[in-house]
């Protein structure tokens, strides 16, 4: 009895020794790893994105923020089915119902991973029904979202932001790491019921939000410019088009817009070529706009005056080598603010030649053209612009009236608030301050001048000659009542290989001339029919924008002192008997009593303007590609003695 005894007493102390030693390989020899397996299997470390930073309007209104949703994870291990979860998942996330995304879903979820992305960023909605579901395996975390609450407003200006929470695209990617933020960690447990569990005890760290962003842009200014746009460009049924208004006196972007545009909330819908920010981007050759900068060089130069008369060979001249360049009227005589209104080319020509090469070249760089603008914003292009000593014997007079070199929309809107602040070529900017914690620091304490590009003088009076171009030439569709507006239309030829093909009207100006407010451009490019030129296309557009943004920003009409003032008596005499009365007319006799020259400057009778000056050469010889001439009325595509070789490409 005893025996049996000590042999049960011994197997009992063999057995708690061998516990006690499995207890010691598990808890001691083994501690690292099981908990190791453990902290897997309960715990999971997940990265969040910080809230980015808002962006603010220059009137305090959100046009971007970040708002926080639900992204949905799985644990693969957990998934009892991992192909009729995917279908499940795939039936209510957008995106994911392709033949091909279900069955990398269900290659995922079959696999051992402890954790995948299902979707991210999720619409609340879609993020109830996926709940709604209840798999086990689904979980779920908060994830920073970025929203544009105003929808396609200044859609290639803001960008847009990917799934990683970091911009691909314009104000989002160029100051990203000042609006990103620091991101967080924070440690789950999954509880028994599948759900997530935040432990205190458990490592975490907050995300920072980002900086705000507070712009020049304003909102309203923004959309005014866009509807305007659009019309043009859809009544006119072209591709495409472009319009930037700034304030002058600071460089400051009141509106950019770039139409067609694209929704940045579901930017991936659109065509890649909606994101594109023409208005920075895309470069052209400006046609007469580039007018403006002939006449503020040879003015500044002294070459010529105002009221100098100005041979334009009735209609023609030879620049070199029997290549020969037309207007599109036959004008004789003019002076040189006439040359500017009626957009003479010869005429221009004529004073540009006066100057030299290098004179030239030197305001042309002054004004800001060959570089690009500095601007904040990614993608801006530097336009093209060859080095003088590059210049052929018929570069320079192309050159004056806006062929051979190429330019941005925003470096010739940049160039035209030059001439409106009275001579300072001012940096353009969209981002007015940044925050720093509660403080906003401004970006600019004082206005950027780059360098002075004419003098006031010179400045003075060449808005002079722009005001007659709105008055009494060919811009006269972009005049407003009770404002003095100064500008200059244009209608470049749109270059292709082996010729030309299209236009592209554009208006450049400001207003009030006497003391500008705003200075803008549209450009709309490939309109249909038979009107495409900068007066009949563009002007209309920027007369109605500027219109609405000088009353919008309280910029009052200007009105002539009336004859009598209220409460004054005028008593009416004559030699004779009584006064005649004044005979009452309507708008359009009044227009029919004007001599012809008043109504119709040269160029089109139909509405009262005249289309830009364009190189008006015989006709083509036969097989030549659309918008090509004979050799001996246009510049060569490829001529040898050129140092350019041929125009610049435009992109617009």
């Amino acid at each position: 009895m005893v025996k049996r005894l000590a042999v049960i007493a011994g197997l009992g102390a063999v057995w708690v020794l061998l516990i006690a030693a499995r207890l010691y390989h598990l808890q001691v020899a083994r501690y690292d790893h099981y908990t190791s397996k453990a902290e897997r299997q309960q715990q999971r470390v997940v990265t969040l994105d910080p809230p980015r930073g808002t962006i603010y309007d220059a009137l305090g209104r959100e046009l971007a923020v970040s708002i926080q949703v639900d992204s949905a994870y799985a644990v693969p291990p957990e998934i009892e089915d991992p192909a009729g979860a995917a279908r499940q998942i795939a039936s209510l996330v957008p995106g994911l119902d392709t033949p091909e995304a279900i069955a990398k879903l269900t290659r995922q979820l079959s696999g051992d991973r402890e954790f995948i992305w299902v979707a991210r960023k999720l619409d609340p909605p879609v993020a109830a029904k996926l709940r709604d579901l209840d798999l086990k395996g689904l979980y779920f975390l908060p994830e920073s979202k970025r929203y544009y609450p105003m929808r396609e407003l200044a859609a290639q200006v803001l960008g847009y932001v990917g799934t990683d929470n970091h911009g691909l695209a314009g104000l989002e990617l160029i100051y990203d790491k000042e609006i990103t933020g620091k991101p967080g960690v924070r440690t789950v447990l999954r509880d028994a019921r599948r759900g997530t569990v935040v432990s205190p005890d458990l490592s975490f760290a907050e995300p920072e939000p980002g900086h705000d962003l507070y712009l020049t842009l304003d909102a309203t200014v923004q959309h005014i410019v866009e509807q305007e746009l659009a019309k043009a460009v859809r009544e006119r049924g072209a591709k495409r088009g472009s319009a930037i208004f700034l304030d002058p006196e600071t460089g400051g972007v009141l509106a950019m817009a770039s139409y067609p545009t694209f929704d940045p909330n579901d930017f991936g819908s659109y065509p890649a070529e909606s994101w594109r920010n023409r208005a920075i981007a895309d470069v052209y050759e400006p046609g007469s706009t580039f007018k403006v900068v002939t006449a503020a060089a040879a003015l500044e130069a002294g070459v010529v005056k105002a009221d100098d008369l100005i041979d334009c060979g009735m209609g023609g001249i030879t620049i070199w080598k029997g290549i020969r360049v037309r207007d599109h009227h036959p004008y004789g005589l003019l002076t040189f603010a006439q040359v500017i209104s009626k957009s003479s080319n010869v005429g221009v020509i004529r004073v540009a030649l006066r100057l030299g090469d290098e004179r030239l070249y030197r305001t042309i760089r002054g004004f800001g053209f060959g570089r690009p603008a500095g601007i904040d914003l990614p993608g801006e292009s530097g336009g093209i612009l060859h080095p003088v000593e590059r210049w052929g014997p018929i570069d320079k007079a192309y050159i004056s009236f806006g062929q051979g070199v190429s330019v941005t929309p925003l470096q010739l809107v940049t160039a035209a608030a030059a001439v409106a602040n009275g001579g300072n070529l001012l940096k353009p900017h969209v981002v007015a301050a940044v925050s720093r914690g509660e403080t906003r620091v401004p970006k600019y304490p004082a206005p950027p001048v780059v360098g002075r590009a004419i003098s006031p003088a010179t400045a003075s009076e060449l808005t002079r000659l722009l005001e007659e171009v709105v008055t009494d030439g060919t811009g006269k569709t972009a005049a407003i009542e009770g404002y003095r507006v100064a500008g200059k239309t244009g209608t470049a030829q749109i270059p292709v290989r082996g010729g030309y093909h299209g236009y592209l009207p554009s208006f450049v100006g400001f207003a009030p001339a006497g003391r500008p407010a705003l200075v803008g451009l549209v450009a709309i490019a490939e309109p249909q029919g038979g009107q495409y030129y900068g007066g009949q296309v563009a002007a209309p557009a920027f007369g109605a924008i500027a219109r609405q943004v000088l009353l919008y920003r309280g910029v009052h009409p200007e009105r002539e002192r009336p004859v009598v003032w209220p409460g004054e008596t005028v008593m009416a005499s004559g030699p004779s008997g009584p006064v005649p009365a004044m005979p009452t007319t309507s708008a359009t006799s009044q227009t029919s009593q004007l001599a012809p020259a008043e109504v119709d400057d040269g160029d089109d009778a139909a509405v009262g303007i005249g289309p830009d000056p364009v190189v008006s050469p015989p006709a083509p010889k036969a097989g030549a590609p659309p918008g090509a001439a004979a050799p001996e009325e246009r510049r060569p595509e490829s001529d040898p003695s050129s140092s350019q070789g041929g125009r610049s490409h435009a992109s617009f």
